[in-house]
């Protein structure tokens, strides 16, 4: 059994690391709102009052968190995870973050002596409870072999891609996709049902098409009856479908279908969906039909109104 430093107990986080704790392995952790640790705690966790006390207490140390910003503050400062980090020690960010980013972040990590990993993952909260996520990996060889094992029990698929910033890349390439599938198959749906077709009806044959791939066949219900929480909201969508269009304009490449998509989502954000899951881009398309206005949106990631 590996003792193991967790930071980051939201959504994905506390699913992680509570499988850890399942598999009878002695799990340091921190968090932002430590009220959402006391599940944790209540089964082993060791709370830890910084990242950097994280990082001094476990050989390997894994986080999760939202965007670039939560990863630089969980990072740097004297409570930093780097204050806290020894030659030798691994950390494993499986936030989906700026490739550059992590890839400047790996190179401080290896003034230290120790090793930075990148690894982010496809799949959403269920997933991360069910350990079946897929995990694309990035970074040096030997900290992956050392890893591997541990990615394992959060994963059914481990696969290492390369450098940081090739398995960060990859992992918004496959969320390009993400969106524009929901997005398509909700305008689907939508013109079904103006059209006097039963959306449940409509839902069903859909996802059971040809076009029903593992994503939409697995979000389609949510369509009909929206998760209490979201496997992936609308605001975390959009921080990727950003960072997508970033490296797509220093690589040169077209993305028009993510350019719309991050438009939709910037509407659905001003509308109020930013803490809703992804299906709730139907909502969205159907709020503006229902007004049938033009409904713009703002500059490229802006909400335009509160998010939720």
């Amino acid at each position: 059994m590996e003792t193991i430093g967790f930071v980051g107990l939201g959504a994905m986080g506390s699913h992680m690391a509570a499988r850890f704790l399942a598999a009878g392995h002695k799990v340091y952790g921190t968090n932002r709102t430590a009220a959402k640790a006391a599940s944790l705690i209540e089964r082993g966790l060791v709370f830890c009052r910084s990242p950097r006390e994280v990082a001094r207490s476990a050989p390997v140390i894994f986080s999760m968190i939202r965007d670039d910003a939560a990863l630089a503050a969980i990072a740097s400062g004297p409570d930093g995870i780097l204050a806290g980090l020894e030659p030798g020690k691994v950390w494993v960010d499986m936030s989906t973050v700026n490739p550059g980013a992590a890839r400047l972040l790996a190179e401080r990590v290896a003034g230290i002596g120790a090793t930075m990993m990148s690894a982010p993952v496809s799949g959403s909260v269920p997933a991360a409870a069910q350990g079946t996520l897929e995990i694309l990996v990035g970074g040096d060889e030997h900290a992956f072999e050392r890893v591997q094992p541990l990615l394992r029990e959060l994963g059914r698929r481990v696969i290492r891609i390369g450098a940081n910033e090739h398995a960060l890349l990859l992992k918004i390439a496959i969320n390009i996709s993400l969106a524009e599938q929901m997005l398509a198959f909700s305008e689907g749906v939508l013109l079904a049902e103006r059209g006097g077709i039963d959306r449940k009806l409509a839902v069903e044959v859909m996802a059971e098409s040809a076009l029903g791939s593992p994503m939409l066949k697995a979000r389609a219900p949510l369509l009909l009856e929206p998760p209490h929480e979201a496997w992936y909201d609308l605001r975390l969508m959009q921080k990727d479908l950003l960072l997508a269009l970033d490296a797509a304009e220093a690589l040169h490449v077209p993305l028009p279908g993510a350019a719309v998509a991050n438009e939709i989502v910037s509407v659905g954000r001003r509308l109020g969906y930013g803490e809703q899951d992804l299906a709730a881009l139907f909502e969205v398309l159907a709020k503006i039909a229902r007004r049938g206005e033009d409904v713009r949106p703002g500059p490229r990631g802006a909400s335009n109104g509160p998010a939720r």
